[in-house]
């Protein structure tokens, strides 16, 4: 469908949003808030839309629904993360343990269960693209790259190049990475690590972080299940060793 835009001049306005759901009344009430806040809004039916949609808009955010007809949402995130590290917010009337992480282990990078309110998705919405703008975490160093061995992580363009080759993260990946190896040989609490890259408007539980270290090990270690980056401090947290 062709965009839309709200009356509101905004920052958010250059920002474009994918909303796939086959509720027709739900999406066009996601598509209307956020338009009224500025951004510009496609819209998705299905699974099929979704996924044409988001090869050719590349959108900054797609805000997804699990019971998709056809294909469900978390293929549908499956596929796109396969390809792309496009934020992707999931809607679902489900609220079980089991589903987020299947959602977390799909690439989501936030879950949010029906009924919502719409503040709470804004809230989710803003939090989500100003992750994915810049790194919100400020480092123990002014340095704007960090090498260790066969792993380069640059902040200024967030990108991260492991053993010559350039690898693909999503926001939050990268901003955890960024974190731990800015505060070598620190341990960190699940808690702290929630609280500190993830801000105190992210509103997900630990099984969230479960998920996306064990991702980043399979991007960045020669050994995901010998870890020489990032480290589990059983009991307590994790810890970057470079």
């Amino acid at each position: 469908m062709m965009p839309e835009k709200g009356g509101r001049e905004m920052a958010a306005e250059a920002r474009q949003i994918l909303v796939v759901d086959d509720d027709p009344d739900i999406r066009k009430a996601v598509a209307g808030a956020l338009r009224q806040e500025g951004y510009t809004v496609y819209e998705a039916a299905d699974g099929d839309e979704a996924l044409k949609a988001a090869g050719k808009l590349r959108p900054d955010l797609v805000i997804l629904d699990v019971m998709l007809p056809h294909i469900d949402g978390f293929e549908v995130c499956a596929r796109i993360r396969s390809v792309s590290s496009v934020p992707i917010l999931l809607l679902s009337a489900r609220n079980q343990e089991m589903d987020k992480v299947v959602g977390f282990n799909v690439g989501a990078d936030d879950y949010l269960t029906k009924p919502f309110s719409m503040s709470e998705l804004l809230l989710r919405v803003r939090a989500i693209l100003r992750r994915a703008g810049a790194a919100p975490v400020q480092p123990s160093s002014s340095e704007q790259t960090l090498r260790f061995r066969d792993l380069e992580i640059n902040r200024a363009n967030r990108t991260v190049v492991v053993r010559g080759r350039e690898v693909m993260l999503t926001p939050r990946e990268f901003d955890l990475l960024w974190f731990l190896a800015s505060h070598p040989g620190h341990v960190f609490s699940r808690q702290a690590i929630l609280q500190r890259v993830w801000h105190s408007d992210y509103t997900g539980d630990e099984a969230a972080l479960t998920v996306c270290v064990r991702r980043l090990r399979e991007k960045v270690e020669a050994n995901p299940g010998k870890p020489e980056y990032i480290k589990t401090i059983w009991g307590i947290g994790y810890k970057f060793e470079g």
